[in-house]
């Protein structure tokens, strides 16, 4: 396989997990990378914004193409586009089972969305503990950041405790995302030249570099 495959992995949901996948699958796009998605959360949130942006676009994008498998043929489809495309982006299920192993197994890096909560900080811990069984480097994204919000140091104690690597791009709470998903866009295409696209970008470009 040549291509890079990450893997947004979180057991907690509600995490931002599919928004993050969905954004970052353009933003890569956008910088002339072949970028393919698997969704295998049952949800398929992912896929129904794909079908969205397919409708309202005629096609998802130059080099963006998304397949909806069951999780157990994750493997052999990763290979499959690996030989195609640039990277391999998947969204996985917000549990511990079969299809949410087979995805991590896969990764040449695996993406965690952490909200900055005690409790989605304590949740995050089985998804690490996945990581580590499967051998993969994680990279956690505090993700849902609030406006002027500081971290004190006994909350990113507690998220370094967890172990893995905290990515320095921290994505905001802003409106912008979700407002973007729903027409079947990214920020980056609605708002160029805002705060929101500037994460995405900026995030992006570390997960390149961490992948590596």
């Amino acid at each position: 396989m040549t291509a890079k495959i990450i893997t947004v992995a979180q057991q907690k949901g509600g995490a931002g997990k599919t928004t993050l996948a969905a954004h970052l699958a353009v933003a890569l796009t956008a910088a002339n990378n072949r970028v393919a998605l698997i969704d295998i959360d049952p949800q398929q949130s992912l896929s129904i914004w794909y079908r969205q942006r397919k409708a309202a676009r005629g096609d998802a994008g130059a080099g963006m193409l998304l397949n909806t498998i069951s999780g157990w043929r994750a493997r052999g489809e990763v290979s499959r586009l690996a030989r195609d495309f640039d990277i391999v982006v998947i969204d996985s299920p917000p549990h511990a089972e079969t299809e949410a192993k087979v995805a991590v197994r896969a990764a040449d890096l695996v993406v965690v969305p952490v909200q900055p909560s005690p409790m989605d900080v304590w949740a995050t811990l089985p998804t690490l503990e996945l990581a580590a069984q499967e051998n993969v480097p994680v990279l956690m994204v505090l993700n849902r950041v609030p406006a002027r919000a500081r971290l004190n140091e006994e909350m990113f104690d507690e998220i370094k405790r967890l172990g893995g690597k905290i990515a320095k791009t921290r994505m905001g709470n802003r409106v912008a995302y979700a407002a973007a998903l729903a027409t079947g866009d990214a920020v980056g295409e609605t708002q160029p030249h805002g705060l929101a696209a500037q994460e995405i970008n900026a995030l992006a470009s570390e997960i390149l570099r961490a992948a590596k």
